[in-house]
């Protein structure tokens, strides 16, 4: 290895580890306030410093909120209301004396990084208040230029801005909104801000609850989804979706704007009719969601890095309209307690429960079986990189020997990495046959896949 190449890799082995400790900077939480039952905003920032979340949006500029986060180093996306926009838009002046009073008395000692002008306009159905949101997002990019000219101005949207997004290299902008959308995306671009966007895998799986759906959104083994186009074979809906908004935005002509995941998430709970509205299944999404994004995998089409992300939401809130599941997205509980154990928490890196695996059909009555659990000749990456997630991701393992600093991070490659991983869970497990099976791209091996200094369990 070049001498160059050996500094980048410990520079990189050194960050990956200080944002392990610390938190890390593209996992956010939405913070929402309609409720009556939350904790004061020092208690939730105590809340916050205990988990490795860096990022914080709010859908306003409550003050006491950005002041607690003074000097915490978390940086905050702060919103302007949709009826703020039409005041915005006709006058600078208005502009500018909402940074004055929501943006200036808080920097530098709080990090407010986005102003995110309106939520969701351009699929409200408003066709006046669409074309009000570019003026209203340039006059306060103007009221920013020289006093805080490091804050973004974007606009939060959903989903419903895309006609086609299935299969992704399929994604484009629907064609009614196609004016005021291309004006958006240029001042993006002029201005090197993100494009904020809400994929909910979720609301894909309800609209679609098969076994099959659910385990591609909830970063479980599953065969993928073959996309002709790009010939790739996706192996979870947020990566699909992700990438369906970049072949978008590409094809529109803006392959340099960058794409911010501003909310994303899975109800805990909901009415009965509510297909998938459950612990367990809140619990692999986000937590599998957590560990896609430590990986560095990034998605197929935007490799190596992961996408800023906004996890929904940080509570519930207790007074928001419609289903249950409307008021259950919550990680925690107002009394600060875990809804359940997401990986956010310091702590929870260090832990390494063991996953419940039920064998499967014809497999009871085997012994448990010594040996080591590696991937099968032919086995692809894209089966590997699907039970790699599943490992590292819903069934909570320990996976930091093969992340960057790790003694069992080299060779990088999905393979070993993965081999690494499936071998723990079957080591973990029981070392019953069914604990390596993975859909049939593991096999058992008499043969000790250790080396150098890298152990793998089992060994000893």
């Amino acid at each position: 290895m070049a001498p160059i190449n050996r500094l980048l890799l410990t520079i990189y082995a050194l960050f990956s580890l200080y944002s392990s400790a610390t938190g890390q900077p593209y996992i956010g939480v939405n913070y929402g306030q309609v409720a009556d039952n939350l904790p004061p905003p020092d208690a939730t920032v105590r809340l916050l410093q205990s988990t490795t979340i860096s990022k914080v949006r709010l859908y306003g500029a409550d003050p006491a909120i950005i002041k607690a986060l003074a000097g915490t180093n978390i940086s905050i996306v702060i919103g302007a209301a949709n009826g703020e926009i039409p005041t915005l838009a006709a006058d600078p002046a208005a502009a500018s004396s909402w940074v004055a009073a929501n943006v200036l008395p808080y920097i530098p000692a709080s990090s407010i990084s986005v102003v995110s002008v309106g939520n969701e306009v351009l699929t409200l159905g408003d066709a006046s208040l669409a074309s009000q949101l570019l003026p209203a997002m340039q006059n306060l990019h103007s009221a920013l230029s020289s006093s805080a000219p490091s804050v973004k101005i974007s606009t939060v949207n959903t989903m419903a801005v895309l006609a086609q997004s299935e299969p992704p290299s399929s994604g484009a902008f629907h064609s009614d909104i196609a004016t005021a959308l291309k004006g958006i995306l240029n001042f993006l671009s002029e201005t090197g801000s993100p494009f904020m966007i809400n994929p909910y895998p979720y609301f894909a799986y309800r609209s679609d609850p098969r076994p099959e759906t659910l385990a591609f959104c909830l970063f479980q083994p599953n065969s993928g989804r073959f996309d002709g186009g790009s010939k790739i074979n996706y192996m979870n809906m947020f990566d699909a979706q992700v990438d369906a908004v970049r072949a978008a935005l590409d094809s529109s002509g803006f392959p340099a704007v960058d794409i911010v995941v501003a909310e994303t998430g899975w109800p805990y709970k909901g009415d009965d009719g509510e297909v998938g509205a459950s612990v367990d299944n809140a619990k692999a999404f986000n937590g599998g969601l957590v560990a896609h994004l430590r990986s560095m995998a990034g998605t197929p089409k935007m490799p190596g890095r992961p996408v800023e992300t906004y996890l929904f939401a940080l509570y519930d809130e207790d007074l928001k309209p419609g289903p249950t599941s409307e008021r259950s997205f919550g990680l925690f509980h107002p009394d600060l307690t875990m809804t359940y154990d997401a990986g956010l928490a310091r702590s929870s890196s260090s832990s390494t429960p063991t996953p419940a695996i039920s064998p499967s059909s014809g497999s009871k009555g085997k012994k448990a079986t010594k040996g080591w659990c590696v991937p099968r000749d032919g086995a692809t990456d894209a089966e590997l990189q699907a039970n790699l997630d599943y490992v590292c991701g819903a069934a909570g393992l320990d996976c930091r020997p093969i992340q960057p600093g790790g003694a069992c991070y080299l060779p990088n490659t999905v393979r070993s990495h993965a081999a690494y991983a499936m071998n723990f869970l079957y080591q973990t497990s029981g070392r019953n046959p069914w604990n390596c099976d993975f859909r049939q791209s593991a096999t058992l091996t008499s043969s000790n896949p250790s080396y150098e200094g890298c152990v793998y369990p089992g060994s000893q």
